[in-house]
């Protein structure tokens, strides 16, 4: 299966697609299983008590790889702030990634994600090569974010 986040260029318009890992509980010894310690782009969600899941957080991984960083912020033992604690201590983890080895391009995917999810945050800036971003989610359980 392909989980990694390809790319077409066409004028200065980049058409993304993001291959999504399968969506899995966040446990300990199955992400040191399963996920690779490379570069990426992440997503993960919580199972409210209606049994939705709920992005919680997406992001980039660049250095320090992937696994490492989801086991860290999926771990209530190990997270130190104590909303996300509250939450990992009391609902279900999920996650999915996708693999980069190109850091612009996960500047843009991010900055894709952010203004169709948090529009006017201007938390994510993009890598400044292109006029216009396009993405598309593909997913083994067709479950897309946007």
């Amino acid at each position: 299966m392909k989980r990694e986040i390809t790319k077409r260029t066409k004028d200065n318009d980049a058409y993304y697609e993001i291959h999504w890992s399968g969506l899995k509980k966040a446990e300990r010894y199955d992400i040191k299983a399963s996920v690779p310690a490379e570069s990426g782009v992440f997503q993960l969600y919580y199972k409210d008590d209606k049994k939705r899941l709920n992005l919680m957080y997406i992001s980039r991984v660049w250095f320090g790889g992937l696994r490492s960083t989801i086991r860290k912020l999926t771990d209530p033992d190990l997270e130190s702030d104590p909303k996300w604690k509250s939450i990992l201590s009391q609902y279900d983890c999920y996650y999915r990634f996708s693999l980069s080895d190109s850091n612009k391009d996960m500047e843009d995917v991010l900055f894709y994600f952010s203004e169709v999810l948090f529009p006017g945050l201007d938390k994510c800036i993009d890598s400044n090569r292109y006029s216009n971003i396009y993405l598309i989610e593909v997913s083994p359980e067709n479950f897309n974010t946007v």
